[in-house]
């Protein structure tokens, strides 16, 4: 009956088009309701301790960072950069986009930012040398979603704050997992366009190379300072945050002088203006996580599933399956807070390491985010990229499979994210 009323509210009240913060609080009240227990003092309380939390902190930063990337020039320069490595081969473009989207991923930790820069840097030139455009844009979303897996990543900021689970253990855990999606993503690539016939780039020469290097050095080196940071314990996830939205700052002000002071005001609200709706969905969901708390809910999953508990694999990938299904219909931090309180007593009582979990679940999610009808990513390459939604749907689905098919690979072999994880933070 718990069950029935969580599920009956939240789906409701989203049926009738509320949004999700404000569908995750009615979902609380009737939890309380249905207990006996309602009061809004408490159901205030809750609201305000959600978003009260330090690691959180690191939201604003990672998305001022963002900002500040994409209008200051480094995103620019890291495409330009990886144009020289490999935009002379056969389809050389798609390649240039991999790459470039795993290097942004660890700039930005936004899908969404980094979705927006590669549409608008390099769909137009895919389009112009002769690509089919709804492919392109279905590769560039496909590698967008790198970026919630390879630190930093908000994504594992929100749900090591859910769970409390290490972030930076979680951030160490993700690298391998983001380069094996990339991987999956340049064999797909390459599968698709080997018998096309589109002329490609001329090869860059040995002094184009090292000038684009010089040029994209200090793009470069922020990735380093915050892994090589975190790994050896100079700076927490927080701080790195901090230093990641200074350094890109300085590089984007000073170094390459492309940011003028007069943009900051619009980049700091746009960043405010994100982080705003990620908190109060953050604060609106641990209202519901207290309750399903009190209400027992997660033990009552337990019970029901009491005969997978044995079975970590099985169980592992049927928690994959069930946030597959609900990626379709909700947006990635949503789903994060509303399945983290339900799966993590399910996670600890087969004796699944949490850190393992956190790394699928969030490529599960960020995966979600190119999986119709919903897709965020795929809105946003549509829109910036001025194609239609379907064309997008469209070309993204043979990359959206192969990134499927490595998370499934990580379910079988653990060993795949725990080993390299291990190795990374100690």
């Amino acid at each position: 009956m718990t069950i029935g009323i969580f599920l009956g509210a939240l789906l409701g009240a989203m049926a009738l088009g509320v949004p999700i913060a404000f569908a995750l609080l009615f979902c609380g009240a009737a939890l309380m309701w249905h207990l006996g227990m309602f009061d809004p003092q408490i159901l205030a309380q809750n609201t305000i301790e959600g978003a009260n939390s330090f690691p959180l902190l690191a939201v604003p930063f990672f998305m001022l960072a963002g900002e500040i990337m994409n209008a200051g020039g480094l995103s620019r320069r890291i495409v330009n950069f990886a144009m020289t490595l490999v935009g002379h081969v056969r389809g050389g473009l798609g390649y240039v986009g991999i790459m470039a989207a795993i290097i942004m991923a660890a700039l930005s930790g936004s899908a969404v930012a980094d979705a927006a820069a590669l549409s608008a840097l390099l769909l137009p030139m895919m389009a112009r040398a002769g690509y089919d455009k709804a492919r392109s844009a279905g590769l560039l979303s496909a590698a967008s979603i790198i970026a919630p897996v390879i630190p930093p990543s908000i994504g594992f900021v929100v749900f090591g704050v859910a769970a409390n689970v290490s972030i930076s253990k979680l951030f160490m855990a993700g690298i391998v997992p983001g380069l094996m999606l990339g991987a999956a993503l340049w064999a797909t690539w390459w599968w698709l366009v080997r018998k096309e016939k589109i002329e490609p780039a001329p090869r860059a020469s040995r002094g184009e190379m090292l000038q684009s290097l010089r040029d994209a050095t200090f793009a470069l080196v922020l990735p380093v300072i915050v892994i090589v940071g975190l790994k050896f314990g100079v700076f927490t996830p927080t701080e790195a945050a901090v230093v990641a939205a200074v350094y890109a700052l300085f590089v984007a002000t000073v170094v390459y002088r492309e940011l003028k002071l007069s943009q900051l005001y619009g980049l700091f609200l746009a960043a405010a203006q994100t982080t705003a709706v990620i908190m109060f969905l953050v604060a609106a969901a641990m209202v519901s996580a207290w309750m399903i708390t009190v209400a027992n809910l997660p033990a009552e999953l337990v019970s029901l599933l009491q005969p997978l508990l044995d079975r970590p694999v099985l169980l592992m990938f049927m928690i994959m399956v069930i946030t597959m299904l609900v990626g379709t219909a909700m947006d990635m931090t949503p789903t994060i807070l509303i399945l983290t309180p339900v799966f993590m007593p399910l996670v600890k009582a087969a004796g699944i390491d949490p850190v393992y979990f956190g790394v699928l679940f969030i490529i599960n999610n960020a995966i979600g985010l190119i999986t119709p009808p919903v897709g965020t990513v795929l809105s946003t390459v549509a829109g910036v990229g001025k194609v239609s939604m379907d064309a997008v749907t469209k070309g993204v689905w043979p990359f959206m499979v192969a990134q499927f098919a490595v998370m499934f690979l990580m379910v079988a072999f653990p060993a795949l994210v725990t080993v390299p994880a291990r190795w990374f933070y100690g």
